[in-house]
């Protein structure tokens, strides 16, 4: 994977842990350039390499972001904690860009909807390749083909475990 420059050199955080917060992480924040404005919104996802995967309606505001403009920003975010009385907050993070599309090969949707299965539904895989198999028509597939990373933390020796 390749890392974007950042600004805060003593913030970069290249390693195990961000790469490993980017696959794991409950949810992120995709955003696209929309015609008339930046459209962001929160969202479930799975990784496969260099590839992020997404699930949506097969038609929405996504889509038309899409048309308008390939390419995005997801955003992680790991472990947080305010500190108040030094007017900052400890944190890590995770931005991943790249370009997205949409899949719409079936046998790359269904990769992808197991990743998510696998991801977020462990242990009930045989009924959700049933789910797979009835809403596969009805399911729109995203795949962000991730061209630059840039993971950050600041604070608390770099939110160590």
């Amino acid at each position: 994977m390749q890392y974007k420059e950042i600004r805060r050199k003593d913030r970069i955080w290249n390693s195990e842990e961000s790469d490993e917060l980017l696959s794991n992480a409950e949810y992120g924040f995709l955003a696209f350039a929309d015609e008339n404005s930046g459209y962001g919104i929160p969202i479930s996802y799975a990784r496969e390499e260099n590839k992020l995967y997404f699930h949506c309606a097969p038609e929405g505001r996504k889509l038309e972001a899409l048309k308008n403009c390939a390419n995005v920003s997801f955003a992680v975010v790991g472990k947080t904690r305010v500190r108040p009385n030094e007017f900052t907050t400890s944190y890590q993070s995770v931005i991943a860009q790249g370009k997205i599309l949409q899949v719409f090969e079936e046998e790359e949707k269904r990769k992808a909807l197991r990743l998510l299965l696998k991801k977020y539904s462990k242990g009930f895989e045989d009924i959700g390749e049933k789910y797979i198999d009835s809403s596969i028509g009805r399911t729109a597939v995203l795949r962000l083909d991730i061209e630059f990373v840039s993971a950050k933390t600041k604070g608390e020796k770099k939110m160590q475990k």
